[in-house]
């Protein structure tokens, strides 16, 4: 498991957490939003995020999905999440996918993470890849 930075003069602001992942389990890369300018730049640390959930599937497909956010790579917990259709609305709650789909969540600015991964379970049938954008 690779864990890549999102921000800092090299970066581009995207990360690939995982291209075709099947199965259950964390995705194959975290993304890093943490700060490499410096301890007192929090900004980096803090805006919002997009993810975006690409699915390819079999017979009878089923994921759910858990966005999971770290202060140290190590601990996890449900990251606040909003749909597009309704931004304001954050959920930390699960959600499942059945359908060959694009999914688009957004991590609002100003919630505890650094890090970033997303958590499959009960896969049945389908194909992941996730991207995530920060900002």
């Amino acid at each position: 498991m690779a864990t890549i930075t999102s921000i800092g003069l090299l970066a581009t602001g995207t990360v690939n957490l995982c291209t075709a992942q099947t199965g259950t389990g964390a995705t194959t890369n975290i993304a890093d939003r943490g700060s490499t300018v410096g301890a007192g730049d929090r900004a980096s640390t803090t805006g919002p995020a997009l993810l975006r959930i690409v699915t390819t599937v079999g017979a009878t497909p089923t994921c759910t999905y858990a966005v999971e956010g770290s202060a140290n790579g190590t601990d996890w917990f449900a990251a606040p999440i909003a749909d597009p259709a309704t931004p304001e609305t954050v959920s930390v709650a699960t959600f499942a996918v059945t359908t060959a789909t694009t999914t688009i969540k957004f991590l609002r600015p100003g919630h505890a993470w650094r890090y970033l991964r997303v958590t499959f379970s009960a896969n049945t049938n389908v194909t992941n890849t996730v991207d995530v954008w920060t900002f």
